[in-house]
């Protein structure tokens, strides 16, 4: 394991606050809920650059953005997503998984604005507590479709 790949999966709390894995890709709650249900979508072994992605890799990735999506309008009946990779810190190839909703969303007696609604998300939150990122995940584990 690289040692950007060792930090990347503890600064987001990969395994703590995983949703669901296929063959290839991780989902799980992002730490900073800029929007609920926002999430870290990333490979499951060390790779720094998008081109480093092997076929089966890319095949695998429009089968978990389909299980995202349909467990997000689920869940939360987001408006639109947003799938933002960035890489400048966090050298490992993941997306930011940001739902976006025009209308603040509530869940477990928190309120949830997407402050930015319809320019580009501002990524920029609190951290959440532990308990409400485990709710949240499993809140989306029990909405989770798998086809």
């Amino acid at each position: 394991m690289t040692e950007n790949f060792k930090i990347f999966v503890e600064k987001f709390k990969i395994t703590d606050l995983l949703i669901v894995e296929t063959d290839f890709w991780k989902w799980s709650v992002r730490p900073l809920q800029c929007t609920v249900g926002a999430g870290i979508l990333s490979l499951k072994r060390p790779a720094e650059q998008m081109l480093e992605l092997t076929s089966e890799e890319g095949a695998d990735f429009s089968k978990i953005v389909r299980i995202i999506e349909r467990t997000l309008y689920s869940a939360f009946k987001m408006d639109k997503m947003n799938y933002l990779m960035l890489m400048m810190v966090d050298i490992h190839i993941h997306f930011h998984v940001i739902p976006r909703y025009s209308q603040p969303k509530q869940f477990e007696g928190i309120i949830y604005e997407d402050k930015s609604w319809p320019k580009p998300p501002v990524l920029d939150a609190t951290v959440s507590e532990m308990n409400d990122l485990i709710s949240i995940r499993d809140y989306l584990k029990s909405q989770l479709h798998l086809s």
